[in-house]
């Protein structure tokens, strides 16, 4: 049997709203959340006391906030089962994406706006593990996740299904305000470092940039991707 280590009040309400498989609740003999404790009684989950130590060493850190749950792994959705050609639909591609906290804070604006799905790549790229969960602030439990091979093909899976594949690159003229209305849209982030690979770049519909105003001219990618998702609901 696998099983996932979860952490945080946020996180683990929200596994249990999903009905998520819950093997083993474990809180800090010190936990003195009511509200908390009236949520867990209210839904006849029963937990395991352990002391902070101990807790620490489950979740291998000290930002549990005195919940730690062993819970069955979150499940990658499938592109076909997600894609609807009837709906006017909207996509984050996030290519090569390699910290759980900007996948997490992707996932938490992803719920906030109702987007359809994530697609992220199985190779170099964050899995679905607890910093991404708590970061995500339960966040996970709604957003659908699509893994794939291979970038380039879910593209072209994409086009194929009418989605236009919009890229983001601060080398181009054209800005968020000139992606195409009423249509739909996926729009691909890159690396935190290195930015969208060449060929997925060169296979997206058109490129678009964040305006810049600062002496700075680059944005975390979970704050960009934050201002594209916000910016495809206009």
């Amino acid at each position: 049997m696998i099983v996932l280590i979860i952490y945080g009040k946020n996180v683990v309400k929200e596994a249990i709203f999903a009905k998520r498989k819950i093997y083993q609740l474990y809180l800090d003999d010190r936990f003195n959340d009511h509200h908390f404790l009236a949520f867990l009684k209210d839904k006849n989950i029963s937990y395991v006391n352990k002391n902070k130590g101990e807790l620490n060493k489950l979740s291998d850190q000290n930002l549990h906030q005195g919940v730690v749950a062993e819970v069955e792994p979150y499940a990658y959705a499938e592109l076909n089962d997600v894609l609807d050609k009837n709906k006017q639909q909207r996509f984050i591609i996030l290519d090569g994406i390699e910290d759980p906290h900007n996948l997490g804070a992707i996932m938490r604006t992803a719920e906030a706006v109702k987007l359809d799905g994530i697609i992220i790549s199985k190779k170099n790229a964050v899995p679905l593990n607890a910093t991404v969960a708590k970061v995500s602030s339960g966040a996970i439990e709604h957003v659908k996740v699509i893994a794939v091979t291979n970038i380039n093909q879910v593209i072209r899976e994409l086009k194929d299904a009418s989605v236009w594949v919009v890229g983001t690159d601060g080398q181009t003229d054209q800005t968020y305000d000139d992606l195409p209305k009423n249509v739909s849209l996926a729009i691909v982030m890159g690396n935190e470092g290195e930015g969208i690979r060449p060929l997925v770049k060169q296979n997206c519909d058109m490129l678009v940039k964040i305006p810049m105003y600062g002496k700075i001219n680059s944005l975390n990618v979970s704050v960009a991707a934050a201002l594209m998702m916000y910016k495809m609901l206009e």
